[in-house]
């Protein structure tokens, strides 16, 4: 299991008006949150989801 992070804002969030994801390893699972509400909703990804889903971003292979 992956020791838990510091929050770390999106490398691909820049000159986008402010539009920005952070991310962090917790628990065992990766969190997503909006880092213009830093106290809001947070999404939790367990191993599995997350790789497909960075694995999908990846490979453009996301259907709506």
């Amino acid at each position: 299991m992956s020791p838990d992070t510091p929050w770390v804002k999106s490398s691909r969030s820049g000159g986008n008006g402010g539009a920005c994801v952070e991310a962090r390893r917790h628990a065992g699972r990766t969190e997503v949150r909006d880092s213009k509400d830093r106290t809001g909703p947070t999404l939790s990804f367990g191993p599995t989801s997350w790789s497909a889903f960075t694995t999908a971003l990846r490979t453009e292979t996301l259907t709506p």
